[in-house]
């Protein structure tokens, strides 16, 4: 099988949307933040292993706090993944902390400052 297969990219988003479901719905756990998406999985060909990336709206200790809890949570959320998604490998999970989400917000609000600094001078200047 090969890594961009059809068969692949079903099997990555069958595992990131349960391992969402499993996340905001099973896991009681509170170092993990009520704001955490998981943003991207992919699963190995061989099924063994899976790197999931998850985002954390919130600052750096949220962060750490959220990533402890889900290495911690690995067994469990392996057990619940097997009866989501019926694979014959449940695939070990590697948390990996995602700043995109982050980023794209960070971006879009120094976007929107230097449009309002620029609509500010424009109408200072007259024109």
């Amino acid at each position: 099988m090969r890594k961009n297969s059809i068969k692949n990219t079903r099997i990555n988003e069958e595992v990131m949307r349960g391992l969402s479901n499993i996340i905001h719905g099973e896991i009681k756990d509170p170092r993990i933040h009520p704001m955490t998406s998981v943003v991207a999985a992919e699963v190995a060909p061989d099924l063994k292993t899976c790197k999931a990336y998850i985002s954390v709206l919130g600052d750096e200790k949220a962060q750490a706090d959220t990533l402890k809890g889900l290495k911690s949570a690995e067994g469990f959320l392996r057990t619940k993944l097997a009866s989501h998604v019926n694979l014959r490998n449940t695939p070990e999970i590697q948390f990996i902390m995602d700043q995109s989400i982050e980023y794209g917000v960070t971006m879009s609000k120094k976007i929107d400052e230097v449009n309002e600094a620029d609509a500010r001078r424009r109408r200072e200047s007259g024109e």
